[in-house]
């Protein structure tokens, strides 16, 4: 990695704690190999974990996770992966440990240290990198959730901040570093034609919905801990929404984005218990992990207001769930009907005329809906979208683009300390204070209560790619 003039000097070592985990497993290895594949990786990357594992097991499983990952493997690239790899065991609360990942890093200096662990195990590994000296130079990134409410999302913060320089610290959000998550402040700010219309005065609902139709693939226990608020809501859709709502930033400067997203979070009005409708799918219970009687939502339906100048009065729908009819990430944005409704067929199906739909996953397009009038004599019409898909097959993965961001010291796609606690203040109020988790069946759109928080409007429910361009 070459430094520029004026920019921070990279890593010279990765340093993985959790290194025999499912993310590392699944999403770190394989993001190593992607950098080798660009000749990216230069740097060792030292596992630690506590598990009693030779070095030659953690080389087999990273192998394994990348192969399962990549389908075109080249043997240059994962030779260089491989060969990256050490491994450090012991436990996290022992100083012994971190005395022998001093001895690993040999001569780097200014390691980056990835907490691919329990959240509960932040503030132990923080503080030893604090004791032991390690953090001198140092950066850490942490994987969400960062903090499971508002204080603790504070207190990690502090503990943080006590350890390592704000700058130092890179909050990891993936959904963030998503082609078609940063499109949407390209396309906002890139263009005029919108501006003029992000408002109260011509928006008058938005939809944001991120869909899974698989359930918890065997991570019931962790799940158990977080639920779809927690894990879904208070990030990943947020941020979608911050993006979304933003005032324009006053430079390009990734501080100044930070910025206006901290402004729109914390002028997120906080959440009350009939703004929330939380579901649970059929056959949750009998996961791996979860208790018999859990109440923890798998899924979770939310109506939210934005106390601003521009979107004073303007709904935001929010829902996320798991074992849903499609996996899909979408946001339409509803405008306001026409002031005088000329033709008859357009006052019989209601006042979905225009509107703005994003389609973030799983194929990156924007659609503007138009109505445009049938051949004929007579006034009717019918409903048109102007579609535009862009998906670029060799587009970097979030993990490795947020992986190579942090290395280099590139804080742009990382969340904030005001962003992660304002968006913890909007659903502080509901984490505990909430109905029961209502029952809904495997492959539907949820439960039906959730319909009562647009109503009198209806859910857009993704379609799929192809029924998108009919």
């Amino acid at each position: 990695m070459r430094q520029t003039r004026g920019s921070p000097a990279p890593s010279d070592a990765l340093v993985l704690f959790g290194a025999t985990g499912d993310l590392a497993h699944k999403m770190i290895f394989p993001a190593l190999y992607a950098m080798a594949r660009r000749r990216a990786l230069d740097f060792p990357v030292i596992g630690v974990a506590s598990s009693p594992r030779k070095i030659s097991w953690l080389r087999a499983r990273a192998e394994d996770g990348i192969r399962r990952s990549v389908k075109d493997i080249r043997a240059p690239a994962l030779r260089r992966v491989l060969e990256s790899l050490h491994y450090v065991d012991g436990d996290y609360r022992e100083p012994a440990t971190f005395t022998q990942l001093r001895q690993a890093l040999g001569k780097a200096r200014r390691p980056a240290h990835y907490l691919a662990i329990p959240p509960a195990l932040f503030p132990t590994v923080i503080e030893g990198l604090g004791r032991s000296g390690l953090a001198s130079g140092a950066r850490v990134i942490v994987e969400k959730p960062f903090g499971r409410d508002l204080a603790s999302a504070r207190a990690l913060n502090r503990i943080a901040r006590s350890v390592f320089p704000d700058d130092a610290i890179f909050r990891i959000d993936h959904f963030l570093a998503k082609e078609a998550i940063m499109n949407i402040l390209y396309l906002r700010f890139a263009n005029s034609f919108l501006e003029p219309i992000w408002n109260r005065n011509h928006v008058a609902s938005v939809q944001v919905t991120l869909a899974e139709s698989f359930g918890v693939r065997g991570r019931g226990a962790f799940y158990e801990t977080a639920g779809c608020m927690r894990d879904v809501i208070q990030n990943h859709l947020f941020q979608v929404v911050a993006l979304l709502a933003m005032e324009p930033p006053t430079h390009r400067g990734f501080g100044a984005v930070h910025g206006e997203t901290a402004d729109i979070l914390q002028a997120m009005r906080p959440l009350d218990p009939a703004d929330v409708v939380r579901g649970q799918y059929a056959g949750y219970r009998d996961e791996p992990g979860v208790a018999k009687r859990s109440d923890v939502e798998t899924y979770c339906a939310l109506r939210l207001f934005i106390d601003s100048w521009r979107w004073e009065g303007v709904p935001w729908y929010l829902r996320s769930g798991k074992c849903l009819a499609a996996t899909a990430a979408e946001v339409t944005v509803r405008l306001r009907a026409p002031p005088q409704k000329l033709f008859a067929d357009v006052a019989r199906e209601g006042c979905d005329t225009n509107y703005a739909r994003f389609r973030l996953e799983p194929n990156s397009s924007i659609a503007l809906a138009a109505r445009v009038k049938r051949t004929g004599e007579e006034f009717v019409g019918e409903q048109r979208e102007l579609f535009l898909t862009d998906e670029r097959p060799d587009q970097q993965t979030p993990y490795e683009r947020l992986l190579g961001d942090a290395m280099a010291g590139n804080g742009a796609l990382f969340t904030s300390e005001d962003v992660v606690e304002a968006a913890w203040s909007a659903v502080d109020p509901v984490l505990e204070n909430h109905s029961r988790a209502i029952r809904y069946a495997r492959g539907s759109w949820g439960p039906k209560q959730a319909d009562s928080l647009v109503a009198p409007d209806t859910w857009r429910n993704p379609r799929s790619a192809h029924a998108a361009r009919d």
